[in-house]
């Protein structure tokens, strides 16, 4: 005896299981489950943002859609130091006898050559001048007994000697000023 029977032929073949048949159990004829899940999430955003939307429309001061002004990507550093006047290489007055001149090249541009009386004083961009020199600079201008200093650089851009005289004016030295265009603009013809 046979656990099959054959079907006989003039029965009519047994119709298609219907769909709902075939869906596995757990999940719904829609499709698997974490479509229904990611469709109800999508309509809760959509709606949430509806309302915030008629929220914010009925607003007495409601909040821009779009900025009013492009956003500052890159935010300027302040400028460390104090406040520091340009002077004219041609001033006659760079030349007085209360007029204390500061080189800020390295020692061996200053040995090769420097306006006279100036006292060098080296100015690193990355290196803050040191308290020490500071100290030593700040008596030196004191018995010098004048009341102007005067600080000349490389002429680069950025200057050297006007980075150093807003670090000295930064740090309670008044009335400082830098030599635009620093040492090259000093000597005759452009060369240091």
């Amino acid at each position: 005896m046979s656990l099959i029977e054959p079907t006989p032929p003039s029965a009519p073949a047994a119709s298609a299981p219907a769909a709902s048949a075939l869906v596995p159990a757990g999940a719904s004829p829609a499709g698997p489950a974490w479509r229904r899940t990611f469709a109800e999430a999508a309509v809760i955003a959509a709606s949430a943002g509806l309302v915030a939307l008629a929220v914010n429309a009925f607003r007495p001061a409601g909040l821009p859609l779009v900025a009013p002004e492009p956003y500052e990507v890159l935010v300027p550093c302040p400028e460390p130091g104090g406040p520091v006047a340009p002077v004219e290489p041609s001033d006659s007055s760079l030349r007085g006898p209360r007029v204390f001149l500061v080189d800020a090249r390295d020692p061996g541009a200053y040995r090769r050559g420097h306006v006279p009386g100036a006292v060098n004083v080296p100015y690193d961009w990355l290196d803050p001048l040191p308290q020490a020199a500071l100290h030593e600079l700040a008596r030196r201008i004191a018995a010098s007994g004048a009341t102007r200093v005067v600080v000349y650089g490389d002429g680069g851009r950025p200057d050297s000697g006007e980075h150093l005289g807003r670090e000295i004016s930064g740090r309670g030295i008044r009335n400082v000023g830098y030599v635009r265009g620093g040492a090259p603009a000093l000597v005759p013809g452009g060369a240091s």
